[in-house]
């Protein structure tokens, strides 16, 4: 997670600089519920560009990263991708929560425990020194197992609790990572100065913050501006309404970089909403690349 969190960061510092470009998702559809998405960048100064690519089908996904050499255009590696895809997300919330959220930050809330979840937790548990989480799920048994789990990985003290303002109201940094096509939670909740990392659903018909913790933003962030306006739920929705405007959203880059403070003040409520960026996977990929030389493993490719 660390190398990954360091990946993440320097590829939106070499975004900010110029020296990288990440492309929108798309995606091509086969047929009720089933589906092509793909998402390219490249990163000049890695000497590495490529893309993602993953399907739905019968409700599970399949991801895989194509990674080839700027230099020689050669196809570096083919990386299934799922286990890539927990890490570089996670670690991008993690670079939210060091660049957005308070410095003295101490309690998590976290709505939902699948399979994103625990990267979740590890990448912001690496950037702020956390005594406590407090996590939701609709189902007891999952968040007692996934408490019971992750108290153990991350040696914190993770405690289940049976509703989602419990959660919400305890929380310095607040992480949704749910599959709901409904809002969460009541944005009355948020306390001041409350970082939230909006993660579940990049799809226009779906949101996890209703229109209340929307306009409490102080600072309002997303990964890519571009891809946002596309399938941005969280924020099309209002915007449609005139109650946000897309002049207001910044990017990740722009707050890592300096250009724009990730917060003023300390009672300021700061939203990252992440939907991913190839630039992410291609950052993470190169670093798995670089090991799997080193170490010799994996099957070599032919030119």
């Amino acid at each position: 997670m660390e190398e990954s969190i360091s990946a993440v960061e320097d590829s939106l510092n070499q975004l900010a600089l110029g020296n990288s470009a990440n492309r929108p998702r798309r995606h091509d559809i086969a047929g009720p519920g089933v589906y092509l998405a793909h998402m390219q960048a490249a990163s000049y100064d890695q000497g590495v560009s490529g893309f993602k690519t993953y399907t739905a089908a019968l409700g599970s996904f399949r991801f895989h990263v194509y990674l080839f050499s700027t230099d020689t255009g050669q196809l570096l590696s083919v990386i299934e991708a799922n286990r890539l895809g927990q890490l570089r997300t996670g670690a991008a919330t993690g670079v939210s929560v060091r660049h957005m959220a308070r410095s003295d930050s101490s309690t998590v809330g976290l709505l939902g425990t699948g399979f994103q979840a625990s990267a979740q937790l590890e990448g912001v548990c690496r950037v702020r020194s956390i005594a406590e989480v407090k996590v939701y799920s609709p189902t007891a048994e999952h968040r007692v197992a996934f408490a019971s789990r992750m108290a153990e990985t991350l040696d914190v003290k993770v405690t289940p609790v049976d509703s989602p303002r419990e959660a919400v109201e305890a929380a310095d940094i607040l992480i949704t990572v749910t599959a709901s096509r409904t809002p969460v939670f009541d944005g009355k909740w948020l306390r001041p100065g409350t970082h939230v990392a909006a993660v579940g659903g990049a799809n226009e018909y779906v949101r996890e913050l209703d229109d209340e913790c929307v306009q409490r933003a102080d600072l309002l962030v997303v990964d890519d501006l571009a891809q946002a306006k596309i399938e941005c739920g969280e924020l099309l929705m209002p915007a449609s309404r005139g109650l946000i405007m897309w002049e207001q959203v910044r990017e990740l880059w722009q707050v890592v970089s300096g250009a724009v403070p990730g917060r003023r003040f300390d009672d300021d409520v700061t939203i990252f909403k992440s939907l991913g960026m190839a630039l992410w996977d291609i950052a993470v990929a190169k670093v798995v690349y670089d090991k799997a030389v080193a170490q010799g493993v994996g099957a070599m490719m032919g030119n």
